[in-house]
């Protein structure tokens, strides 16, 4: 398994030290707006976030800037963004993380642009989950809404913990690289929520049903094996992990 340092918003930092923002700009609910990068300067101070420094600037100098948040702590997944090459999200990346001082922000890859460093990731989340078709699919003679529910057997309920941590950030859909060449790859997310339901023993679907869904080219066989989706996911899920047991169950319904 590969272990990532992610600086946490305790560092301390450095005060005193001017920061260089090149960031994208473009409103495409703007008649004539072109895509453009815009550079801002901003004193940094102890234990600033680009969460923090995006705030502050659309504060003082231009309130038209445009980005996603609402928990400020890595929980939501709203502020992802790519941030000098790399997706990931702008509450948990402090600014002393970049020696030189000079950020690049851009939106995230594969979602539509609302506008400047927002992307509608719900409305892909949405459509995934209706192609997918993410939601428990009760046993037979299991859909009373009267019967008690079933205790869990505590290892499955902590499996089953452990996928849903996910926050739909995006992350992982603008790091893989298969996503980027073909639009229709389910990527690392539905693949994740896909297995989440095939260990849930409450779900009625068989592996061949599964099969039926992610068991091609746009599903856990087109994965190139990359790793994008794990090295850069902020909640550091098992990415490779899933797909990888994905695969096996999938494979033996060829046997």
């Amino acid at each position: 398994m590969t272990t990532r340092l992610i600086p946490t918003v305790t560092d301390t930092g450095s005060a005193g030290r001017r920061l260089t923002f090149n960031i994208f700009r473009f409103d495409p609910q703007e008649n004539g707006d072109k895509p453009k990068m815009v550079s801002y300067s901003l004193d940094e101070t102890p234990g600033m976030t680009i969460f923090i420094a995006l705030n502050r600037l659309r504060d003082e100098q231009d309130s038209s800037l445009q980005f996603d948040f609402v928990c400020r702590a890595g929980i939501c997944g709203s502020c992802a963004m790519v941030i000098n090459g790399l997706p990931t999200l702008a509450c948990r990346t402090l600014t002393t993380r970049y020696p030189k001082g000079e950020i690049t922000l851009m939106p995230l890859p594969g979602f539509e642009l609302i506008g400047d460093l927002s992307v509608n990731t719900g409305k892909f989340m949405r459509q995934l989950a209706e192609r997918l078709q993410l939601w428990l699919h009760p046993r037979e003679g299991e859909q009373s809404i009267h019967a008690l529910e079933q205790a869990m057997d505590p290892d499955e309920a902590a499996r089953l913990y452990e996928l849903e941590r996910c926050v739909e950030c995006g992350v992982c859909v603008s790091a893989c690289a298969t996503k980027q060449m073909r639009d229709t790859f389910v990527g690392a997310v539905g693949l994740m929520k896909i297995a989440r339901f095939e260990l849930d023993s409450r779900d009625g679907r068989s592996v061949e049903d599964f099969y039926h869904v992610i068991g091609n080219q746009d599903g856990v066989f087109g994965c190139m094996t990359l790793l994008g989706c794990q090295d850069n996911c902020p909640k550091d899920l098992p990415h490779m992990q899933q797909i990888a047991y994905l695969r096996r169950k999938m494979a033996m319904t060829l046997l």
